[in-house]
C-alpha cells in the first residue's frame, strides 16, 4: 500500500499543564500560540488513513525539537522521499531518516507511528500484534508530580493521585533550586503521607551532581526510594556507573542519557544503569525503541516506558502498544503516559472509547491500528496550522 498524501496539523489545547522540573518549567502554553502545542501527522495510502500526535516537549535541553521543526522536517526533509513508498517498509524509512535527518527524533516518531497505524488498519490488527503480540493486556500507571514551592502542594497532587485513580506508583521531579536538601525533605512528607504500600521514584532530571546523589541516597535509606531516575549530566556515564554501585539496591534508570540505540548500548556497556527509559518521542518512534528494549533484554536491564502524552490519546496510546508488547519482567516500574489518559479531561479529538483509567491502570486498546478514532469535526475546529505533502 503506498504512501498517496501526508497532512501535518498543528492542533489548539483545551486544558494547560504546567509542570516544574530541574531544567525548568514544562507548560502547554496559551491558547492559540503553536509553541508546545501537539502536532499531528496523518499518512493516506490507499483507503487507509494512519495517525501519529507528539506534543513538543521545547524548549527541553536534550531533546530540541519545535513545531515548526517538526513540520520543516517532515515537509521538506523526509516526506518527498515517503511519497510513492509502501507504508510497510518500516526499516527501510528509518534508514532514509538516518540518512537525511538523524536529529528530528519527534518528526521521525511521528511519522513511524503513523506508519504503524496505518499498517495495523490494513491488516485489520491492533499495532501490538504487529510487535510481538499481547503480553500485557492491562498496564500499570506511574503518575509524576511536579515540583513546587510549597511542599504542601506536592504532596497533595501526591495523594490526589492515589486517592482518586488508584495510582501505586509514584516519581516525584527533583533537582530543586534550594538544593539536594529540599528534595528529602519533600520525598519524607510524600513518603510519609502515603505509606509503603505506594512505589515512590526520584527523578531529578539531571539536576544533581554526583555527591548530591551520594548524600540523598545516604538521607533517605530509612525512607524507601524504590528508584532513581538520571540524577546527574546525561553525558557523565561514569558517574552514573559510580552511582549504580553506591545505590545499594534502589534501580538506577538511564533517561536523558538513552536517547538512540548506540546511547543505549554505551550505557550497557559502561554499566550505568539497571533500567533504560524508553520514551517513543525521543527515539524516533516505536521501530527503535523494540531495538532499544533488545539490547536491554541481552544485557539483563528493564525497560521503563514513559513519555507525558498530553491530551494525547493517540500518542498514550502507541506508548500502550509498546508496553503490552513487551514481558511482564522486563518493564518497570509503570507506563508514564497517565496525562493523555483524562486527568486533566477528555482528549478534545479523539471519540470516546475504553482507554481509560481504572484502579491505576489502563487496558491497551484493542482495535485495527492504535484503536483510537478522531473525530475529524473537532481536528477541524481546533486546527492552527496544516500543511498537505502530495
Amino acid at each position: 500500500m503506498k504512501i498517496e498524501r501526508i497532512e501535518i496539523i498543528v492542533s489548539d489545547l483545551t486544558q494547560r499543564l504546567q509542570r516544574m522540573r530541574s531544567t525548568g518549567s514544562y507548560d502547554t502554553g496559551r491558547s492559540g500560540d503553536l509553541l508546545g502545542k501537539p502536532v499531528l501527522v496523518k499518512i493516506f495510502a490507499e483507503g487507509v488513513v494512519g495517525y501519529g500526535q507528539i506534543r513538543p516537549l521545547s524548549p527541553h535541553h536534550s531533546i530540541p525539537d519545535t513545531y515548526a521543526s517538526i513540520i520543516t522536517a517532515i515537509q521538506e526533509v523526509y516526506g518527498p522521499h515517503l511519497i510513492g513508498r509502501s507504508i510497510f517498509d518500516v526499516e527501510a524509512i528509518h534508514a532514509m531518516f538516518d540518512n537525511r535527518g538523524p536529529q528530528n527524533v519527534n518528526a521521525r516518531a511521528l511519522i513511524d507511528h503513523a506508519l504503524y497505524d496505518a499498517m495495523g488498519k490494513a491488516l485489520g490488527q491492533p499495532v501490538y500484534n504487529l510487535i510481538g503480540g499481547l503480553c500485557q493486556e492491562l498496564i500499570p500507571l506511574e503518575w509524576s508530580i511536579s515540583m513546587a514551592s510549597d511542599i504542601a502542594r506536592v504532596v497533595e497532587d501526591a495523594q490526589r493521585a492515589v486517592s482518586q485513580f488508584g495510582i501505586t506508583v509514584l516519581c516525584m521531579k527533583a533537582g530543586h533550586p534550594n538544593g539536594w536538601r529540599e528534595d528529602v525533605r519533600t520525598f519524607r512528607k510524600i513518603r510519609e503521607a502515603i505509606g509503603l504500600d505506594i512505589v515512590l521514584g526520584m527523578d531529578p532530571n539531571t539536576g544533581w551532581s554526583c555527591s548530591d546523589t551520594f548524600s540523598v541516597l545516604e538521607a533517605l535509606k530509612d525512607y524507601r526510594l524504590d528508584y532513581l531516575e538520571q540524577p546527574i549530566d546525561r553525558h557523565d556515564l561514569r558517574g552514573m556507573a559510580a552511582i549504580r554501585a553506591a545505590a545499594s539496591g534502589v534501580p538506577l534508570m538511564a533517561d536523558e542519557a538513552c536517547g538512540t540505540i548506540k546511547d543505549a548500548h554505551a550505557i550497557i556497556a559502561a554499566g550505568a544503569a539497571d533500567v533504560l527509559c524508553i520514551k517513543l518521542y525521543k527515539h524516533g518512534g516505536i521501530t527503535p525503541a523494540r531495538k532499544i528494549a533488545a539490547l536491554a533484554e541481552a544485557a539483563n536491564l528493564k525497560i521503563n516506558c514513559g513519555g507525558l502524552a498530553v491530551l494525547s490519546q493517540l500518542e498514550a496510546a502507541a506508548g500502550a502498544h509498546f508496553y503490552a508488547s513487551r514481558p511482564a519482567r522486563q518493564v518497570m516500574p509503570a507506563g508514564e503516559f497517565i496525562f493523555g489518559l483524562g486527568v486533566m479531561g477528555p482528549d478534545p479529538i479523539a471519540a470516546e472509547n475504553d482507554f481509560q483509567i481504572r484502579d491505576g491502570h489502563v487496558r491497551v486498546p484493542n482495535g485495527p491500528g492504535f484503536g483510537i478514532t478522531i473525530d475529524e469535526t473537532a481536528l477541524e475546529r481546533l486546527t492552527l496550522r496544516r500543511e498537505v505533502l502530495a
